[in-house]
C-alpha cells in the first residue's frame, strides 16, 4: 500500500465528520417541524372564556357567619384568637372555641 492510499484512508474518516449536518441533528428537526405541525393544527378560540374570582368577606356577631347564596366559604377568622373553625355546608363559617365575640367568612365565586 502506497503513501497516497494511506492518506486517503486517512483523510475519508475525516471528511465525513466535516459533513454539515448528523443524523441527531436531522432527526432533532424531523422531530422540531412535528411538534410544530401538531401544535400549528390545534384550534384556538379567538374570544376564550375568561372568569374571574369575586370575594367578599362576611363579618357576624358570634360563632357563625354565612355567606350569600352562590358564593362559598374560602376561610374564617375568628374573635379573641380563636384559630378553631370549620366550614359547615361549604357556605357556613363556625368558630369552635366558647368565647368568640365575631366571626368572619370569605366568601368567592367565579363571575
Amino acid at each position: 500500500m502506497g503513501p497516497s492510499s494511506c492518506l486517503l484512508l486517512i483523510l475519508i474518516p475525516i471528511l465525513q465528520l466535516m459533513t454539515p449536518g448528523s443524523t441527531q441533528c436531522s432527526l432533532d428537526s424531523v422531530m422540531d417541524k412535528k411538534i410544530k405541525d401538531v401544535l400549528g393544527s390545534l384550534e384556538f378560540s379567538s374570544s376564550p372564556i375568561t372568569k374571574k374570582l369575586s370575594c367578599i368577606s362576611v363579618n357576624s356577631r358570634g360563632r357563625l357567619s354565612s355567606c350569600p347564596a352562590g358564593m362559598t366559604v374560602t376561610g374564617c377568622a375568628c374573635g379573641y384568637g380563636c384559630g378553631s373553625w370549620d366550614v359547615q355546608l361549604e357556605t357556613t363559617c363556625h368558630c369552635q372555641c366558647s368565647v368568640v365575640d365575631w366571626t368572619t367568612a370569605r366568601c368567592c365565586h367565579l363571575a
